[in-house]
Formats: C-alpha cells, structure tokens, sequence
C-alpha cells in the first residue's frame, strides 16, 4: 500500500511545489488541506482545485473561522493574552486550530505523516509538530524546507519545469501570515531593525497620524465573552471582523517589537491586530471593575505564562489545560459594557459598568455618605508594616 502524506496546504507557490517535491522525495501520495482562518485571499474552492492540479491525489478545505474564533481567539480574550506583553499570539493561535483539521485528515486518509511549509528558522515548525504530536503520537513529521533542501529558486524551477498552475514571478519583499485575528509582517528591510515601517506594511490598519473623527465604541461581556457591540448581539467572529473594522480605521493595533524567538533568536516583527488589543483592552478594564484583587494579581502571572506556552507551540500540553481552567473561573464575574474611544491609534476605556462590580461608590468616595471608617487604617498599617519595622531596627544595630 502506497504511503500517503497530509500537506497543510494555503494555495501559495511554496505548499504547490510540495505536493510534488515531496511525491518525488518520499514516492508518497500527498493529501492536501487548506483551513480558512480568516486570513482571506482566494475562494477555497479554487485552492482545492489547485491542490488537485499540482498532483495532490485528495484535496480538502475547512472554513474554519468561527471554530479558530470561538476555540482559540476566545481563550486568549479571556487570558488578555499578549506574549512578552505586546504580542497577541496571532500566528501562534492559527496553528493547532489547523492542526486539529490535519491530524483529522490522516486518519480519514490512513496517512502516516503530516507535512507543512515552515523554514527550520522560525516558531511555526515547532506548533505543528508538537501539536501533531500531543495529538497523534504515531504521526511523523516532515517539512520540505527545512528537510529536503527546497529553496526558494529550486522551487520556482521546479514548478517551471512541472508546467504547475500557479504564478511564479510575483514576490512579496516581506513574509507575511495573517488571519482573522491580525496579520504579521517580516523579513525583507525590516530585518534591519534601524528601519522603521513604512505605510505599505500594513494592510489590516489606517494611518493613525491622520486626522479623522473619533469613533466611540461600546463592548458587552458575559463571563469573558464578547457579546454584543453597541448593544446589537455578535458572536465572538463577528466581534473581532467588527471591531478589525472600526479599530483598524483608526490605526490600532500596530505592533513594532524585537521578540525572543523559541528557537533562541531575536526577530523583528511587525503585527497588526485592531480587533485583537481592542478586546483584550476593554476585557481587561472590565477584569479590573469585577475580579477580586488576590485573584487579579495571581492571573497576571498565569497570564504570562500562558501566553508562553502559546507562544511556544504548546497549545495542547496539560499546563496548558490546567491553566485554561484557572481562566476559565477566574472569568466567571467578567460581565458587563466597556466604552471605548477609538481615536489616534489607541483604544481609551473611557466607561464601565457592571451588575457584577466589586467597585462600592460609597466606599471609594472623599465626598458627604463614606462609608469607609477611616480610623480603622492606623492600626492596619501598625500591623501590616510591623515584620518591615522589626527587621529595620536589628539592620540599624
């Protein structure tokens, strides 16, 4: 029986020249897939269609959007995920929602391994693979890349001299991945990280620097949950194209960082992500009015590692899990409206307002009808600052 190899398929010269450069490699038959994300382009139909034309003997394709949404961008809503405290995870949380569909595909097909596209360089191999792995121990992993020496020339050659029905002439000076969640940009001149970007890396957002009238914004939550923008009920997808929308029409979202890579690099990276920090924006204001202070300073921590383990391809480690868990409770009083001015490049909580609030007017107020007894606080700080006192008096002997 003839092998049969799963290719993460995205219709692009690179995963064309797979499917043969592969066959030729392993003698394998190549299945390919490709899973709508949201990251737009051509109909998935004519991807399918490309697929079987390069000589993939199976094509699928998943429009994935809501799943990728509700099971993946959701989560790092409610985790106010940002890697090293800028980044939203968008490409790293677009690859065990694909995985998931590749894993999937080799067992219908009877495949012994999955395939992708991703350099040996970069982050992405290690998501796929150890997704693949969490998820179907047995399955083997290739990348023609980074395995087979398939270059970026050998692979314009190779589609030339196979007649391939894909253009091989049009390249982009940057590398870019995007979905609905946000778009990233690198390579090309932006490897000099002296430059700073130009107009023309971005797509997903306006210039901030132009004058335009501001946008004023209100989100509803339920445990955690986006559900309805300006009081008109949206389900999680419509809530981030909405507010990529409005957001990216006043250039939020854009993110220029130098990131510590898994592979132990530092990259330049350029990300756009308007729906993604304008959610996570107003997610975390609201955290701030409903969730109990020890319990808001511990999730900070578990935050950050989260996004890490994100970040690093672990998506379906038991850590990982466990501390979907803990997220999960800690939004269970994150309910309520946040408004939001979007205006200028950032998004400016300017309202709350929630059934579910720990804020007490009349506790927090200097004006007539305090309730907070003030003379209580002296013997708190006696007590509260007494280890501190003791010790300064043995280090001043």
């Amino acid at each position: 029986m003839t092998e049969r190899v799963v290719l993460a398929y995205s219709g692009g010269l690179d995963t064309s020249v797979a499917i043969g450069w592969i066959a030729e490699e392993t003698g394998a038959e190549v299945i390919a897939v490709a899973v709508d994300v949201g990251q737009g382009g051509e109909d998935l139909d004519v991807i399918r269609k490309r697929a079987l034309a390069c000589g993939a003997v199976e094509a699928e394709v998943a429009d994935a959007k809501d799943e990728f949404a509700e099971e993946y961008c959701l989560p790092a809503i409610k985790a106010n995920a940002l890697y090293m405290d800028r980044y939203p995870l968008v490409s790293a949380l677009s690859r065990p929602t694909i995985v998931k569909h590749l894993v999937a595909a080799a067992r219908k097909h009877g495949a012994t391994t999955v395939a992708h596209g991703c350099t040996g360089k970069g982050n992405d191999q290690v998501r796929f693979e150890a997704g693949i792995s969490s998820l179907a121990p047995d399955l083997k992993c290739i990348a023609p890349v980074r395995d087979y020496a398939m270059t970026r020339d050998k692979a314009i050659a190779f589609c030339e001299a196979k007649g391939l029905p894909i253009a091989t002439t049009k390249k982009s000076p940057y590398s870019i991945d995007q979905n609905v969640f946000g778009r990233a940009v690198e390579t090309g001149f932006l490897e000099d990280i002296w430059n700073a970007p130009i107009e023309d890396v971005y797509d997903y957002t306006a210039n901030p620097a132009t004058p335009r009238d501001a946008d004023e914004v209100v989100i509803t939550f339920e445990a955690g949950v986006p559900v309805a923008i300006d009081g008109e009920s949206v389900t999680v997808l419509q809530a981030i194209q909405q507010l990529n929308d409005r957001a990216g029409a006043q250039g939020i979202g854009r993110i220029d960082m130098v990131e510590d890579r898994l592979v132990g690099i530092k990259s330049r990276e350029i990300y756009e992500a308007p729906g993604a920090i304008a959610l996570i924006t107003a997610h975390q204001e609201l955290e701030n009015v409903t969730v109990e202070r020890e319990l808001a300073r511990y999730k900070r921590q578990v935050e950050q590692r989260w996004s890490e383990l994100v970040y690093d391809g672990l998506w379906f480690s038991p850590l990982k899990r466990a501390l979907d868990g803990f997220i999960a409770e800690a939004n269970e009083h994150v309910s309520g409206d946040i408004r939001m001015t979007l205006h200028g490049g950032r998004a400016v909580v300017t309202g709350r307002k929630s059934a579910k609030s720990l804020y007490d007017f009349n506790l927090a107020t200097y004006d007539t009808g305090d309730t907070f007894d003030q003379s209580l606080s002296k013997g708190f700080i006696e007590i509260f600052g007494l280890s501190s006192k003791i010790a300064a008096k043995r280090d001043l002997v």
